[in-house]
């Protein structure tokens, strides 16, 4: 009599120590980009504190070169005076350039807080690969490890951006994100490891998945500029006069506002940003999608939950390049269809994978 083998029995030993590392090693990370979060907040606060004291400086002593115009006008060495002046307004308007350049501006909380992410980054890869290592496969089959990977991705790529381009304005917003993705998958979407149902032990999963975390990274990171365009935009409308209420008084008073780019550079970064992430999408979540739905269930298109959603996301973010470039939706309009665009990333992964069931129906938690 032939008996035929359980499927566990074809599956490879789960390396239950390694896992134990991959779970010490994620708690740790989380700590540390706590600690980031933190000092990236404290940045903030002091970098606040430092404009208040330049123009501060720059009103006294444009206020003695009235004095001195008034006391020695037309006396020799006047004009001397006055380019005297020049060099503290330089110092109050180089504390953020429009082309995110670095302007030199000193902000060691920053700094410390940069290197801190960088360290947390790596703690955060080894406890994902080693996951995936202890596992005997990519760690991407369920929501707990889609969270933790994209976290992951939107910390590396928040680093590999500020290689060349002066993002720490964004640092508490981005850390404070990569913290709350960290959370929410240990709370929301606790999952043990384990192996995985038989319809994700495909190849495909390292380049759909993967391809879907690294356009979720990148949508994260023009989520948060588009935010602060918003915010900076409403800003900017104060300032030139437009009729200010309590909150508008506010912005005008927030120094941190004077670190961040203007309105129109956000937002032109943000779209070149969207187009990266939309290519991700289209060839991740879409065509390599549909490529593996053929090969799991016998057809390319289903009107499955996720599917669906998955389109719909397309779709938003199509719209929205399309728009941006052929329809001079720029500003706010077109902040605002980004944004839309991540909200319906989020229920994707949330609302559809909890309450929509469907063949995707892979978050993990307990039926």
């Amino acid at each position: 009599m032939n008996v035929v083998a359980p499927l566990s029995a074809h599956l490879p030993q789960i390396n239950v120590q390694l896992a134990e590392y991959s779970e010490l090693f994620m708690l740790i990370s989380a700590f540390i980009y706590t600690l980031a979060f933190i000092l990236f907040t404290v940045d903030t606060v002091r970098s606040s504190a430092t404009i208040r004291r330049v123009e501060a400086e720059l009103s006294a002593e444009q206020q003695q070169e009235r004095s001195r115009q008034l006391v020695g006008a037309g006396t020799p060495g006047h004009d001397d005076d006055i380019a005297s002046a020049s060099p503290a307004s330089a110092s109050a308007a180089d504390l953020v350039d429009d082309d995110l350049a670095y302007v030199g501006t000193s902000r060691p909380f920053a700094n410390v807080a940069v290197a801190l992410t960088a360290v947390a980054a790596a703690a955060h890869a080894f406890a994902v690969v080693s996951r995936g290592v202890a596992a005997a496969r990519w760690p991407l089959a369920n929501m707990f490890e889609f969270l933790t990977a994209a976290a992951l991705v939107v910390s590396v790529v928040f680093l590999v951006v500020l290689i060349r381009r002066d993002l720490r304005f964004l640092g508490i917003f981005v850390i404070g994100l990569v913290v709350t993705m960290m959370a929410g998958a240990t709370i929301g979407f606790p999952t043990p490891i384990g192996h995985v149902q038989p319809a994700l032990q495909s190849p495909w999963i390292a380049i759909h998945v993967t391809l879907a975390v690294l356009a979720m990274a990148v949508f994260t990171l023009t989520f948060a500029m588009n935010v602060l365009q918003l915010v900076q935009a409403r800003r900017e409308r104060a300032l030139n006069g437009a009729p200010k209420g309590g909150f508008e008084r506010g912005l005008t008073k927030a120094q941190f506002m004077r670190l961040v780019p203007s309105a129109f550079s956000l937002e032109s970064w943000a779209y070149r940003l969207n187009a990266v992430g939309f290519v991700f999408w289209t060839l991740g979540p879409l065509i390599t999608g549909a490529i593996w739905a053929n090969e799991s269930w016998g057809r390319y298109w289903g009107w499955d939950p996720k599917e669906v959603w998955t389109f719909v996301i397309w779709v938003v973010y199509a719209g929205y390049l399309h728009a941006r470039a052929t329809r001079g939706w720029t500003g706010n309009r077109a902040a605002w269809l980004s944004i839309i665009g991540f909200i319906c990333i989020i229920i994707n992964y949330t609302v559809v994978n909890m309450w929509f069931p469907g063949l995707h129906s892979y978050a993990g938690l307990p039926e």
